[in-house]
């Protein structure tokens, strides 16, 4: 019979959290299936990342290239989440500078395919000439990327002007209301560099052999099929990528044990979690009317606080001065790291605020939690927010399309309304039932091993041997 000869496969992350692990839960699944992997990132990140389970080991490699100094980059950066926004570009300039050190690595690896980010536009230069595979996988979910558009779109003189990214693209072919608030755009243009995000997208799709996303035909069967027509090339989803509840030997447990007697104490959906990710910087006031719509909404919350990015360091006095004195009797503030997914798993957790970042709405639709809807710095999220807001599983705080700005008022009225109020009652039923979708193991691992199949039936006939 046929068998598919093991291939060596490495992945090619961007400098972000919310990439590395999706990156290494793919890796895990390949490695299952007996693939050699090699995972390419910079030190810190790769220290980031969790223990690998030991009969995975010695099928994963980990290597590390150190990211080149540039001006405007502090000493020691290698993450999106060690930088405020506008300095996002200095990292992607460092980063374009791997390619040296990866093109060696390349040339004495004998590596098949890289399954790689959305930024390294210059791969299909390195990889064609030695005849490497490529693979986007893209972190966005299907509805962003049919936002975006065909490689022509993101290559040409389209959409040149923000008012042209708020409104639905013309090639949207389903009944849709997806499109970016002005400040959304604006925020998003501030951390490109020379090399536009969507020049990086558009060079990428047209040099890789297939496409793949972090999305599932349950939940944006119109948008996946969309993909397919706007790049004229295969578009593979790699599901949803539920994460797992952490084992009970995190070292960090003493941290949740406080948590969860906290949250113990606490009536069934009565509570509601708030995190912004590691990337949201809001100004004095958007953080002051924040704090003050959480505490004027009088439900019990739990509100995880990262320190914020600034060019000089981090800096954790982000909390307007009394807030937590003032709610000491119904909320709980936890600083630096909170066990976010033990959080919404718990029954006392009724409600999400979120920023909106792909990963954290699949955690919290993995658990049923309904959606107050905060969009954060990066355009995705602006997206997923009307995706969130359209699909009736959260509702958007409303802000002032031009600036973002918002009320505490607002705040207040949207959390009643998702948590306790009557007419969020359609909203919590709807995201419960989600878990259907999202917290389906069969379902998540069926679209990894139709993407494992993908990649080893799409290897050329060299990379098969006959055995009897």
């Amino acid at each position: 019979m046929d068998r598919i000869k093991k291939l060596h496969i490495a992945m090619f992350p961007w400098l972000a959290y919310g990439h590395t692990m999706p990156f290494l839960e793919v890796s895990k699944f390949l490695a299952q299936n007996g693939h050699r992997i090699s995972y390419i990132s910079t030190p810190k990140n790769i220290s980031r990342l969790p223990k690998l389970p030991p009969h995975l080991s010695s099928n994963i490699t980990f290597v590390e290239f150190s990211l080149p100094q540039v001006d405007g980059l502090p000493p020691g950066v290698e993450s999106t989440a060690e930088v405020p926004i506008e300095n996002v570009p200095y990292l992607k300039n460092a980063y374009d500078k791997l390619q040296g050190p990866l093109t060696e690595f390349l040339k004495n690896s004998n590596v098949n395919w890289i399954i790689h980010d959305f930024e390294p536009y210059w791969l299909p230069g390195v990889a064609a000439p030695l005849g490497i595979n490529l693979v986007l996988f893209c972190l966005f979910n299907a509805t962003a990327l049919a936002f975006l558009g065909p490689p022509s779109a993101l290559l040409g003189e389209f959409r040149k002007r923000p008012e042209e990214f708020t409104v639905v693209p013309e090639w949207i072919d389903y009944p849709c209301n997806i499109a970016l608030k002005h400040h959304e755009i604006v925020n998003h243009i501030k951390c490109m560099d020379d090399v536009s995000d969507f020049q990086r997208m558009g060079q990428l799709i047209q040099g890789s052999q297939f496409v793949t996303t972090r999305a599932c035909f349950e939940f944006e069967p119109d948008e996946i099929k969309l993909l397919i027509k706007l790049y004229q090339k295969p578009v593979v989803p790699v599901g949803l990528l539920p994460p797992s509840l952490p084992s009970n030997e995190d070292k960090r447990d003493d941290k949740w044990e406080a948590t969860k007697s906290w949250l113990d104490s606490k009536g069934e959906k009565s509570v509601f979690y708030i995190a912004l990710g590691s990337e949201v910087n809001l100004s004095e006031e958007s953080m002051r009317q924040l704090a003050f719509g959480i505490e004027k909404s009088n439900l019990p919350f739990i509100w995880a606080v990262r320190k914020r990015p600034m060019d000089e360091g981090l800096i954790d006095n982000i909390i307007p001065p009394g807030f937590e004195e003032r709610v000491s009797n119904r909320g709980l503030v936890l600083r630096d790291w909170a066990p976010q997914l033990r959080i919404l798993a718990h029954s006392s957790v009724g409600g999400f605020l979120t920023h909106c970042g792909w990963s954290s709405i699949i955690e919290a639709l993995k658990f049923g939690r309904a959606l107050i809807v905060f969009s954060g710095a990066s355009a995705d999220q602006g997206l997923n927010a009307r995706l969130l807001h359209g699909r009736k599983v959260g509702i958007e705080i409303e802000r002032n399309v031009m600036d973002g700005s918002f009320t505490s008022d607002l705040v207040a009225k949207t959390i009643r309304q998702v948590l306790v109020e009557p007419e969020g009652e359609a909203i919590r039923a709807n995201a419960w039932a989600m878990k259907e979708i999202f917290d389906n193991e069969e379902l998540s691992n069926n679209y990894l091993d139709g993407f494992t199949r993908f990649i080893e039936e799409f290897a050329p006939s060299a990379c098969r041997t006959q055995i009897s």
